[in-house]
């Protein structure tokens, strides 16, 4: 259900009795050291070091099934690689940054103080519950803010979990995590924060602009989009093939940088599809059924969405090539759908699951045309070695982030910007921009004792006056 689904909200006390205590708290302390920073980051990171079980097996348990690994490997380690990035680098990052200062200006020198912006909200999503949710945190931290968080009612186990981790680590009026159902997160979005970040579905997006228009607070938003996969026509097919089978495969393809679909040239259709296959079936050589690297759709909503996309498709003209294995619970078996139109939903949604439409070129130029079409997705992937091709490519489309050769990096990369471009998103975090993003740039101008300012001031018409107009104004 979407937030203008919801029914008017009801009384928003509690929330705005926490978002109080959590501004006068900043008011208190509105430029945490270095040394307090750093000890709120790494009191972050040992609480996912000593949670880390009971962390895997809160999002399995949410999911039905989800694979001890993939968590481990895709969002503990990644928030934990996240934080020590932060720790290793937020000395120089809190420094003041130097600028240049005209000759026009001087005596006098110039700088860039980053300053914390003071409460800030995360919105955190269902599907990389710890990672989209720990990222913003910590590197709200690294900047010196206060921070609440809205936790996804579809992950009640681990959200649940979260909120007594981050309770039991920090005061209540620095940082808090709030549970909930829509409406709760429709009411969280009406608090007056000095930024806003929120990670989801574009739809839903648009009613958080709304909403945080309405106190001028600055937004951030991670959406998805239709991310493209590019498979050139001299690419190592097999290769190729197997690395979108795993950006699909991971997380059952609930993933917001997943490989949406992909782009083939029409003489290798048939081979493709047999090296995808053959991928799949490498990551999960047993029956879908109890394998606990198989991970399920997380809810039976998710799973009926995702059903009625191979309907529709088919009954649309869509021809369906699936592995010869049935759903087992929210356990979806992979699936390749060729002769794809605009008419279909599964191209015009996101999909977010094991589901991956064809769609065949002569020319590259076709696939660049077809990409360029549509909505600027948040991820796109280009397989080939072709250097010339790859720039053009690189040229030619606009997407938040580029993968040659590999599919998914872009999220995980603490060392460059994750965010989209339009209907994907808009801002960047991680790393120094995540530190940037949650900061205040203050421009600060010095002037010592001695100026020569005084020989600009009225009245005008002097000597000095027309010299300097002669020198700067050429």
């Amino acid at each position: 259900m979407t937030m203008e689904q919801q029914p008017m909200p009801e009384n928003n006390s509690g929330l705005e009795q926490l978002f109080e205590q959590q501004k006068q708290a900043f008011k208190a302390c509105s430029f945490p050291s270095y040394e307090q920073r750093k000890q709120h980051l790494q009191a972050l990171y040992q609480m996912l070091i000593d949670h880390q079980d009971e962390i895997s097996a809160a999002i399995s348990r949410d999911f039905s099934n989800r694979s001890t690994d993939e968590t481990r490997l895709f969002e503990i380690m990644t928030s934990l690689n996240g934080i020590k990035h932060s720790l290793k680098h937020l000395k120089k990052w809190m420094k003041p940054s130097k600028r240049e200062v005209g000759i026009l200006f001087q005596p006098a020198k110039a700088y860039v103080l980053y300053q914390p912006v003071g409460v800030v909200g995360v919105i955190a999503p269902w599907n990389y519950p710890l990672f989209l949710a720990v990222g913003p945190l910590a590197q709200a931290l690294a900047a010196g803010n206060n921070v609440m968080l809205k936790m996804s009612e579809y992950t009640p186990e681990f959200s649940t979990l979260f909120q007594k981790l981050i309770a039991d680590k920090f005061e209540e009026c620095h940082v808090t995590v709030i549970t909930g159902d829509a409406q709760k997160a429709q009411q969280f979005t009406q608090l007056p924060f000095d930024h806003l970040l929120f990670t989801g579905a574009t739809a839903i997006a648009q009613h958080v602009l709304h909403a945080a228009a309405e106190h001028l607070t600055p937004v951030t938003l991670e959406l998805g989009g239709k991310s493209p996969s590019i498979v050139a026509k001299d690419a190592d097919l097999k290769e190729s093939a197997r690395r979108i089978a795993f950006g699909k495969a991971m997380n059952a393809g609930q993933t917001c940088v997943a490989p949406d679909y992909v782009l083939v040239h029409r003489s290798q259709q048939d081979a493709f599809i047999q090296a995808y296959f053959e991928a799949i079936q490498q990551f999960y050589p047993d029956s879908i059924a109890d394998n606990p690297d198989y991970t399920a759709i997380v809810s039976e909503r998710q799973f009926e969405r995702l059903q009625h996309y191979l309907t529709d498709a088919q009954a649309k003209g869509a021809q369906l090539i699936q592995e010869h294995a049935k759903a087992d619970g929210r356990r979806m078996p992979h699936a390749v759908v060729t002769n794809v139109n605009d008419e279909m939903a599964l191209m015009q949604n996101e999909i977010f699951g094991p589901i991956m439409p064809m769609v065949c070129y002569d020319h590259i130029d076709e696939a660049i045309v077809y990409i360029s079409d549509r909505e600027r997705p948040l991820a796109l992937y280009y397989f080939g070695y072709n250097k010339a091709e790859q720039q053009k490519v690189l040229h030619e489309t606009h997407s938040g982030g580029v993968c040659l050769n590999e599919t998914l990096m872009t999220a995980g990369m603490e060392d460059m910007p994750f965010g989209g471009i339009g209907a994907s998103g808009m801002g960047h975090y991680h790393g120094h921009e995540g530190f940037k993003t949650f900061s205040h740039a203050k421009s600060v101008f010095v002037r010592p004792k001695f100026s020569l300012m005084k020989l600009i001031y009225p009245p005008y018409g002097t000597f000095i006056q027309k010299l300097i107009y002669r020198l700067f104004i050429r």
